[in-house]
């Protein structure tokens, strides 16, 4: 079954605050080290903002001091899908929703072990279900 989610403009806008219609659905970026889970430690799930189809589990999340919460794995299974991103001038890898299109940030090769991978990610994009 096909769930994707499709919307206008003006329906995400009535949906998102303008910060997070900026970077989730203009492919913006939030300034470092002003994110709401740049820092956080709390256990749980982060999903998606716009459709909240879950993405990364707390434990993969480690301080890679690059101003943006990084996690070293998305969920088993989940949803995100890969793009090139040549839009700065240089060749990089955008991590986006695969449910709802919705920017999340950029991956790249200089993560920890196990997989090696730093999914720098936008607090914005994110919301966080702690863990009861």
């Amino acid at each position: 079954m096909d769930d994707r989610i499709e919307k206008t403009d003006d329906a995400w806008q009535a949906e998102l605050t303008d910060e997070e219609f900026r970077v989730a659905r203009q492919k913006g970026t939030e300034r470092p080290f002003t994110g709401r889970y740049c820092s956080t430690e709390t256990a749980g799930t982060y999903s998606c903002v716009c459709c909240g189809t879950d993405l990364f589990r707390s434990d993969a999340k480690f301080e890679a001091g690059c101003g943006w919460p990084s996690f070293f794995e998305p969920l088993p299974g989940a949803r995100i899908e890969e793009v090139r991103d040549a839009s700065l001038g240089v060749v990089r890898t955008e991590v986006i929703c695969g449910r709802c299109d919705a920017h999340l940030g950029h991956v790249f090769n200089d993560g920890p072990p196990p997989s090696g991978l730093r999914y720098c990610i936008n607090s914005v994009s994110l919301r966080l279900d702690p863990d009861a």
